[in-house]
């Protein structure tokens, strides 16, 4: 018996594709917790994907989410509060401008960060094997709203 896909979002349909190029399973639970993924337009929670999907477990979707941050197509994004969102990647490797009084992100590319740290890492014959770094301000936006008029 073969089974009949629901067609979802282009994006969602890469998430999956992606998972089962990685070798992972397309089920019923996955497939609906990617999809709500693929709709979300800012950073969200684990816990905001449980309570749009009652059904699926809370176990499923971190594994969901662990394996699409593996595999570049999710990023982690740690709020200035301590809170861990995730927000969809475009990009390789970035870091997050984040604002504090909107909640907007920005992916930061091009940054040398990466060069400063193995200077300091060989200096001190550290390996790295990842770093993550957030910085946090606020926004072009928030800024122009709190200019005398």
């Amino acid at each position: 018996m073969t089974m009949v896909r629901k067609r979802g979002s282009p994006l969602a349909e890469q998430l999956l594709e992606t998972l089962e190029d990685r070798g992972y399973r397309d089920t019923l639970p996955r497939r609906a917790v990617v999809q709500a993924i693929a709709e979300r337009e800012r950073h969200f929670t684990a816990e905001e994907l449980h309570e749009q999907l009652p059904s699926v477990g809370r176990a499923t979707i971190f594994r969901s989410l662990k394996l699409l941050v593996e595999s570049g197509m999710l990023c982690r994004v740690l709020l200035e509060d301590g809170n861990l969102h995730y927000q969809l990647s475009h990009r390789g490797h970035h870091h997050h401008l984040l604002c504090v009084q909107c909640g907007n992100s920005e992916d930061l590319v091009g940054c040398d960060i990466e060069d400063q740290l193995r200077q300091v890492a060989a200096a001190r014959r550290f390996q790295v094997s990842g770093h993550w770094l957030e910085v946090y301000g606020r926004c072009q936006s928030c800024q122009a709203l709190q200019q005398p008029a």
